[in-house]
């Protein structure tokens, strides 16, 4: 069999990973001349602790286990069973802290409640003022910047795979087969349009103007190296604001009693932050839904970004070295972890996963790979 996979963010390069480690062959096409979106400017989480019950952690769950197993095969990954903690200052925070380790699934995601001296014995940078924290065993991290090309290294080596970088597929023109802006045409037997947040254009005229994902743009910055290890992932109570597994009364009792700072709500914000090999930290982020997105990064954020570490950190944050903004595609229905759509003979359109696309990208993929009978 022979796969045509449109796109080389993590989505895509996953799903040629499925193909190949199958047994099929895989051309894959980028339109860059490597991957430069939202696979490269996210956090490099996996992200177990915040997931929805039911299909969207069984999703996530199902994804940590292939990270793990892929990153003993491919080091450059720079996976690492990190976990998280969430520092928790006020009794608004504890509360929803205690309600997310009484779920039902609790265990599943390695949830426990610790004091203030058990969490900085986890991760003793973490010198700041705080009551407890929320750990989560399960999240883990691997290096996004260079996540897709040790991937691409891995498959290169199978002698199955062949990429095509600096193509843009312009036609579907036939089953199966794509036209890419060289005017060559690329036939397999399925082909997989793993596009990201490029939804114009030919996914427009492929899967019509009533798409239903929608853009979200997003601010993230990195420092200069630490100087010290961040053992594990960090975020801040915002972080239940944000995600959908700390819904319920005592996070709405954490939203009338303790309103969020007025930067972090105007530009819908949480902090999460993971150390990168080099000693960095990443750190975000912001949140944008309407269009047209501001074309430009705005100082607030990151400045109420590094108030919020270094209170954490008990000292100053090392020195600014990058920012950027990225976009990424998100179903409109939150609820669904990722869309995927036959949109012609043989080529399944497959985006949308939003911020669950790093985590999830493996088991998404699987999944295809499984309703395809690959």
């Amino acid at each position: 069999m022979r796969v045509i996979v449109v796109g080389a963010g993590v989505v895509g390069t996953m799903h040629a990973w499925h193909a190949v480690s199958r047994g099929h062959e895989v051309v894959q096409i980028e339109r860059e001349s490597e991957a430069r979106g939202a696979s490269l400017r996210n956090f490099g989480q996996i992200w177990i602790s915040g997931r929805a019950g039911g299909e969207e952690l069984e999703t996530a769950l199902r994804a940590r286990e292939l990270w793990e197993v892929i990153g003993g095969r491919v080091p450059g990954l720079g996976f690492r069973a990190c976990g998280s903690l969430t520092p928790l200052r006020t009794a608004h925070e504890v509360a929803v802290a205690e309600a997310a380790v009484a779920r039902p699934d609790a265990a599943a995601r390695g949830y426990k409640l610790l004091t203030a001296d058990e969490a900085r014995a986890l991760n003793p940078a973490l010198r700041g003022a705080f009551t407890a924290a929320l750990w989560c065993e399960r999240d883990a991290a691997v290096e996004p910047r260079t996540a897709q090309l040790a991937l691409k290294q891995e498959l290169l080596a199978s002698g199955r795979y062949a990429y095509l970088g600096g193509r843009e597929v312009r036609e579907v023109v036939g089953a199966a087969s794509v036209r890419d802006d060289h005017g060559d045409v690329h036939t397999g037997d399925a082909v997989i349009l793993a596009t990201g947040a490029w939804l114009g254009g030919l996914v427009r005229e492929l899967a019509g103007p009533e798409l239903p994902v929608r853009r979200v743009r997003l601010q993230m910055m990195q420092t200069d190296p630490l100087g010290e290890p961040l053992t594990t992932s960090v975020a801040d109570a915002d972080s239940f604001r944000y995600y959908p597994a700390y819904r319920g009364e005592a996070l709405d009792a954490l939203n009338a009693g303790q309103p969020q700072d007025p930067v972090a709500a105007e530009h819908r914000m949480q902090l999460l932050m993971v150390q990168r090999r080099d000693g960095g930290l990443t750190i975000g982020d912001t949140h944008e839904y309407e269009h047209p997105f501001a074309f430009d990064t705005v100082e607030e954020p990151y400045e109420h970004l590094t108030r919020v570490v270094e209170a954490f950190l008990g000292r100053p944050l090392p020195r600014i070295r990058h920012r950027w903004a990225g976009v990424y595609a998100q179903c409109a229905d939150t609820a669904r972890v990722v869309h995927r759509q036959q949109v012609r003979d043989g080529v399944w359109l497959v985006t949308g996963p939003g911020g669950r696309g790093m985590t999830c990208s493996p088991a998404i993929a699987e999944s295809t790979a499984d309703q395809l009978g690959w």
